[in-house]
């Protein structure tokens, strides 16, 4: 087989996207076939989200490959972690999934840890305790008495799920179910202790699958609405993260990776779980990858900050991003600090006005314009980032050389040479598709193309192009890192 095509779906927290890969010979090419928004809704004081409008948006790209006549080899889905759907016995959907923004598990872990401790979920999991984990979700539905538990037969991960709704099976696949703290990353297999006290079984969970394992086929519904044939759906890396690191272009194991979007995840790819008091402390996560790899790293808020910011300026006046860029190089460097991971820019009414408060609340200089908002986030960022990677330094079994920046993050120039200076290390940038580019080369294994992590690498290499940062002003960013560690509250 020397050319073949892939159909690709991408969802992440604020959109969503359908892709067609192709792979000739030794080079893979990418075209984008639909792009569309991922909403959060809100309704009766919860999020949700939309996941038949998320299905349909699948359709509307398998439509396209019909049209087009495009023979594709097999479907991958990736998601965003821990949101999962719940079927009855008859098979239906129960309702629209909670979206992890959702306020009702503030507050969680600590009701949960009144059962079992905060080091004991830790030693079995070896995940960072975060209010959404899907642990915490499902116990709070079970703590407030949901009429959904009693009548659930199954209980699916998103991109589970939207296989499932493509071919009527239901799997569990390896990478998503490990973002939920209810999977043992030794024995990688959902740890009964943690069930029981959730009152849940591991039979209510599909099948389990690892990265490259075959679903099934589209079935006779989706056939009809597309004009497709039985085509094959593949159980990529379900985690958009773990497809991501999948497609970093590194050519030995001495990186750390920064997955940048609206979350940023920082780690380094292990063969073995690290889970110790100092990850305990630090409060460092142990995720599935791929070939049996874990990704140990941090979640950190990433461009949602700047996100919701663009979201409130355009009702105004839509500033264009090469705007907000330039007006950030003209603000005063280090004037104002913020912890990206403050609890209060989780999903704040106003991101701006929260960010305002911060700085007034920290004796801070109040940023108020568009370019000193966008500074104050960038410079955060990349001080965050230089926190993170120093713990990783510290734990890591291996000396980091290189920091990858990966995902939509890496074309922003100006963050990635903030982050090099930051850091003190070579940061090189680049896919900016990186999770299109593992879930398509993980399809592309399961279809004997490529073999392994290091052969998918390897043609990532010889295909996709980076760009390289080098440090510079490292005495002022040191200075401007003494002043954050000041006024961040959270220093972990």
């Amino acid at each position: 087989m020397n050319t073949a095509h892939f159909f690709a779906v991408d969802l992440g927290a604020t959109s969503g996207r359908t892709i067609i890969g192709t792979i000739n010979g030794s080079a893979l090419d990418m075209r984008e076939l639909t792009r569309f928004s991922n909403p959060i809704i809100e309704t009766n004081g919860h999020f949700y989200w939309d996941i038949y409008a998320l299905f349909n948006e699948i359709i509307k790209g398998l439509k396209l490959v019909a049209k087009e006549g495009i023979h594709i080899e097999s479907i991958g889905i990736d998601t965003w972690g821990v949101d999962f759907v719940f079927i009855g016995k008859d098979g239906e959907l129960l309702r629209q999934p909670y979206c992890y923004r959702d306020i009702h598990t503030v507050g969680a872990p600590d009701k949960f840890f009144e059962r079992i401790s905060r080091e004991r979920v830790y030693e079995l999991t070896g995940i960072q305790i975060m209010n959404f984990n899907s642990l915490y979700q499902l116990d709070t539905i079970r703590r407030n008495n949901s009429s959904v538990l009693p009548i659930t037969d199954k209980v699916v991960f998103m991109p589970d799920a939207l296989s499932y709704m493509l071919t009527g099976e239901i799997v569990t696949e390896y990478t998503i179910a490990s973002t939920s703290q209810m999977l043992n990353p030794r024995t990688k297999k959902f740890d009964k202790e943690l069930l029981d006290a959730i009152g849940m079984r591991e039979e209510q969970f599909g099948r389990f699958v690892y990265p490259g394992t075959r679903i099934g086929t589209l079935n006779e519904s989706v056939r009809k609405q597309t004009g497709l044939g039985e085509i094959p759906v593949i159980a990529v890396a379900g985690h958009d993260t773990a497809s991501a690191v999948a497609a970093v272009p590194a050519d030995n194991e001495r990186f750390a990776y920064l997955s940048s979007g609206t979350w940023s995840l920082m780690g380094v790819e292990l063969n073995e779980p690290i889970i110790n008091k100092e990850s305990f402390d630090m409060n460092f996560t142990n995720e599935g990858g791929v070939d049996g790899t874990v990704r140990f790293l941090k979640n950190i808020c990433g461009m949602w900050l700047l996100e919701c910011c663009r979201r409130e300026w355009a009702i105004s006046n839509d500033y264009s991003y090469p705007e907000l860029i330039e007006a950030a190089m003209k603000a005063p460097a280090f004037a104002s600090l913020v912890n990206p991971d403050s609890p209060c820019f989780a999903n704040p009414p106003s991101m701006i006005k929260a960010i305002q408060e911060y700085c007034s609340r920290t004796g801070q200089a109040v940023p108020e314009t568009h370019g000193e908002i966008t500074r104050c986030i960038f410079e955060s960022l990349a001080l965050r980032y230089k926190q993170v990677f120093s713990y990783l330094q510290r734990i890591s079994p291996f000396p980091i050389e290189k920091l990858h920046v990966i995902g939509g993050g890496s074309k922003n120039n100006v963050l990635n040479q903030f982050t090099a200076n930051a850091v003190g290390v070579e940061v090189v940038a680049g896919p900016s598709e990186a999770t299109a580019v593992g879930n398509i080369m993980l399809q592309a294994k399961a279809s004997g193309m490529v073999e392994g992590i290091a052969g998918m690498r390897k043609l990532i290499r010889s295909s996709v192009s980076v760009s390289t940062f080098t440090p510079a002003e490292q005495s002022l960013w040191e200075k401007g890192y003494e002043t954050y560690l000041k006024v961040v509250r959270e220093n972990i």
